[in-house]
């Protein structure tokens, strides 16, 4: 049977004009196709360049081991598991996963999610309701923002890393009726600085909050082996709720929530993410194992991936570039308007670079950067000639 061309209706128009605004705008951003493994020089688009536009901050993405152990695990158990973990989906691998996860972070229990975003929405709308309250740091990720809607709670968002203005928000609603839930980035996704834990946990407890932190840039980074801003701040046992993921240093897919075992029997009951989402493959969870062992037996890994942030941004530093307020392996590069930080981006590109170009709305206007993102497994020959690519297109550019 032929099936007449489809073109946009009426009603969708907007849509047309909304992508013509963007292209003459010089925002308008095209899917680059990743063709090899993710590597420090991978082949995007048909070339091969310099790869700083991944989360694969210990290089577990390919690496064999969990290679392997995915595809033991898919002939083993098969390629899915057949349906959502609350019918027929929950398999051995996925209850030893968050078994693992849960003695890693040093918690009671654990609830793995399909991914990072899941883990984030569902969780939040799943503790919260209307009649509650939420104190939010205003660059919070996307997936702390749309749980908070989802939960209809309401909405009290502090300046970012203010502790003084999070406590004029907790202050506030002293004595007010509904629970409160004071929520943080451990590492902000876009700027790579370190949310102060430490000092929000404390006015946490003053207040009678909930502590609840999003570690997805922190996990595998900070701590010991990767354990993530808890463990950074020696705060164990202080944070209720504990947010990771299994797709960027973990290097393969997923999110998952650690805490008291009645938070997660609670989340398994009532995090709708979890419930109406098939769950993961059983490749996926093999992997994740895989990659845990490794993070514990080659600390090594996370040495040298601060090794190499720092080789990086020192670089970086000394040739002009203005890197905002990194603390981590997340190294933005300031350009300030979006069209330039996406022109620039091209042009790298062109020059054997790929680094994403990021404007309005992810970050505030005037705010534009490239964002890069060094791994352990880049080599010093690799970050030196990024930072003299990046340093010639830029003069090139009078970005510096």
């Amino acid at each position: 049977m032929l099936y007449p061309k489809t073109s946009m209706s009426d009603a969708l128009q907007y849509l047309t004009e909304q992508l013509d605004s963007w292209r003459k705008a010089g925002t308008f951003q095209r899917l680059r196709e990743l063709e090899s493994p993710c590597e420090p020089i991978a082949k995007f688009d048909g070339r091969e360049v310099i790869n700083l536009a991944s989360n694969n901050y210990l290089g577990l993405a390919n690496h064999p081991k969990l290679v392997e152990a995915a595809i033991e695990a898919t002939r083993r158990y098969g390629a899915g598991s057949g349906a959502v973990r609350s019918i027929s989906g929950t398999m051995s691998l996925h209850l030893e996963l968050e078994r693992r996860i849960a003695a890693f972070k040093n918690v009671e229990a654990c609830v793995v999610f399909q991914s990072g975003f899941a883990a984030n929405a569902g969780t939040v709308s799943a503790l919260l309701g209307a009649e509650d309250h939420i104190i939010s740091d205003e660059l919070n990720h996307a997936s702390i923002i749309d749980g908070c809607r989802l939960s209809r709670a309401k909405i009290h968002v502090f300046r970012h890393r203010d502790v003084a203005h999070a406590e004029e928000k907790l202050e506030a609603l002293d004595g007010v009726a509904g629970r409160k839930l004071l929520i943080t980035d451990g590492v902000f996704s876009m700027d790579g600085d370190i949310g102060p834990l430490d000092k929000l946990t404390e006015l946490a407890e003053r207040h009678g909050a909930i502590m609840m932190v999003d570690d997805a840039h922190s996990s595998g980074v900070l701590g010991r082996n990767g354990r993530g801003t808890v463990d950074h701040f020696h705060l164990h046992g202080r944070v209720d709720v504990q947010v990771g993921t299994l797709s960027k240093a973990v290097g393969v897919l997923g999110g998952y929530v650690c805490g008291s075992r009645d938070l997660i029997d609670f989340l398994y009951h009532r995090a709708r993410p979890f419930l109406f989402s098939t769950s993961h493959p059983p490749a996926v969870p093999a992997a994740c194992l895989a990659a845990f062992d490794i993070m514990e037996q080659e600390p090594e890994r996370i040495e040298q991936l601060w090794t190499n942030t720092r080789l990086f941004q020192e670089g970086l530093r000394a040739n002009g570039f203005s890197t905002g307020r990194s603390e981590t392996p997340i190294t933005p590069i300031m350009v300030g308007e979006a069209a330039t930080a996406h022109a620039f981006s091209r042009a790298l590109f062109e020059e054997g670079l790929f680094a994403t170009g990021i404007g309005f709305p992810t970050v505030a206007e005037g705010k534009a950067r490239v964002r890069t993102i060094v791994t352990a497994t880049h080599s010093r020959e690799i970050l030196e000639r990024a930072i003299e690519i990046l340093t010639r297109v830029a003069k090139r550019m009078n970005i510096v």
